[in-house]
């Protein structure tokens, strides 16, 4: 089984084994491209840029699939989380269908690897159904539809859903798909290096410096580019994208079937949040996959209710034999409803990034590697204006936006505090994370079933935002910018480069 960034085990997980990278040997220092990040997009993008003739190094802080693609529920749509109504109204009636292009050409792009690579990922063509259970809800499904249609994505009422949940009104949408997100990754990963890619991973960038080339240091090694891909989900360091950017959180659970009427299609309620339901075969066992309950990161208190919630939404609907995975993920959703692929703002050149991509990563992260490959090898795209993240302007003075962090006050370094006199400690249960105060301080303190007792300051080195204990996870999250750490304060996911600052027990 390989790593992700929770502490939940999602179903891509416990079926598929560890990346194991091809590299070996002497490592180069020059490269026309370094890509940050071992996800879909980071390989997407880096399999099309490497077969463009592009010397390319990629870097992964952990392993191949740590983040939220390990923990995506994988649905391939052009049915998006952002409706085109508001696509329409935000950039456009041309953008709009713009927007629609990109996403077919991105399930496009999915289906030439499978058929060129011959890739094993259980790839399913699959239709899409969105429901509506109230009037107000069928007044806004038929908004939906006008607008999917006029964007050029053909959108019909039906009759029939494939979930037994009630309904008053449904519409389809052709041309959908389903797969298994972890095999491919990690088929087109063994494509990137078989082309020439280098993938290291458990490597941390940890220093950028934009001269011509840019230097880019992991604190071991230190190479050089000409082109710098953040594909971390959200980038690194202090940035205006992180004031556009919303984390948030969502749970899935993957479960067997009694009477094994597993839905082919894909489908979705009109709630927000969303219910969203699929299948999926792996090794010859079908699962229904179901996600739901999203809310911000770190403003839900009890996050394993957010799993009791979805299980019994499940039963409702479906007869459960068994649930065999569940775990939650990360996305970040933006304002205007459209991701940001391209230059990264503020950064005078060489630097891009690709981000917010919402519900829908499989599909914006392929938008991202077309979009991003065509920018670097000189190619015209349309995408490029669409999804420039110049749309915002930069704020005055914000240059050092690949700083990793800013600095915070090391009010415990060094400092042993007596065990004795943490009276507060005796009140915590095991397996509980708690914010506590001592003597004017604050402290995050998880104490583990051993009664160990793990103990760090409570501020985010991103941006000093207090961080908040993430019961279902086991970890430290950060309600402004999304940025997780575990129990001992290790950076989880980004923006932030620095772990927490570990307080000592005496």
């Amino acid at each position: 089984m390989f790593n992700r960034d929770g502490f939940t085990t999602s179903i891509w997980q416990s079926t598929s084994e560890p990346y194991q990278s091809l590299h070996t040997g002497t490592l180069k220092k020059e490269f026309d491209i370094i890509i940050a990040g071992g996800g879909i997009t980071g390989i997407s993008t880096g399999l099309l840029l490497q077969k463009a003739g592009m010397r390319c190094l990629l870097i992964e802080a952990r392993n191949i699939g740590f983040g939220t693609t390990g923990g995506t529920t994988a649905h391939l749509n052009t049915l998006l989380d952002t409706p085109y109504s508001t696509i329409k109204k935000n950039f456009g009636e041309d953008n709009a269908r713009l927007v629609a292009s990109a996403a077919v050409e991105a399930i496009n792009l999915i289906r030439k690897n499978i058929r060129e690579y011959a890739i094993a990922c259980n790839f399913v063509e699959a239709d899409a159904y969105l429901f509506a259970q109230n009037e107000s809800q069928d007044k806004e499904l038929q908004q939906i539809a006008d607008s999917t249609n006029v964007a050029g994505v053909p959108m019909e009422f039906v009759e029939k859903i494939p979930i037994p949940a009630e309904f008053t009104t449904a519409a389809r949408v052709h041309g959908q798909a389903k797969f298994n997100p972890i095999r491919y990754l990690y088929a087109i990963a063994g494509e990137f290096e078989k082309a020439g890619g280098i993938i290291l991973q458990h490597t941390r960038v940890t220093a950028v410096e934009e001269t011509a080339p840019l230097n880019v240091s992991t604190g071991t090694d230190a190479f050089t580019c000409r082109y710098l891909i953040y594909a971390t989900h959200i980038p690194p360091g202090v940035n205006l994208l992180h004031l556009r950017c919303m984390p948030y959180r969502s749970y899935a659970m993957a479960v067997r079937l009694s009477n094994n009427n597993y839905p082919e299609d894909l489908c979705y309620d009109m709630y927000d949040p969303y219910y969203y339901y699929r299948s999926q075969v792996i090794d010859g066992e079908n699962y229904l996959i179901a996600g739901g309950k999203d809310h911000k990161t770190g403003h839900e208190e009890n996050t394993e209710k957010c799993f009791e919630h979805l299980e019994s939404h499940i039963r409702k609907y479906f007869q459960v034999a068994e649930i065999t995975n569940r775990w939650s993920s990360q996305y970040f959703e933006l304002v205007d409803g459209l991701p940001y692929i391209g230059q990264l703002p503020g950064s005078t050149s060489g630097i891009y990034v690709a981000t917010g991509f919402g519900g829908n990563g499989m599909i914006y992260s392929n938008v991202a590697a077309l979009t991003l490959s065509r920018i670097l090898t000189g190619q015209d795209t349309d995408y490029q204006k669409l999804f420039d993240p110049g749309r915002i302007k930069p704020i005055a003075g914000f240059t050092n936006f690949v700083q990793h962090n800013a600095d915070v006050v090391k009010q415990f370094l060094g400092k042993l505090l007596p065990a004795e006199k943490l009276e507060v400690l005796s009140g915590i249960a095991a397996e509980e994370g708690r914010l506590v105060k001592y003597e004017h301080h604050k402290l995050a303190v998880f104490k583990d079933a051993q009664h160990n007792i793990h103990m760090v300051h409570p501020v985010c080195t991103h941006l000093k935002c207090d961080v908040q204990w993430n019961v279902a996870e086991r970890s430290w999250d950060c309600p402004c910018h999304g940025a997780r750490y575990d129990v001992d304060g290790k950076v989880i996911t980004g923006p932030a480069g620095r772990d927490l600052e570990k307080v000592n027990i005496e």
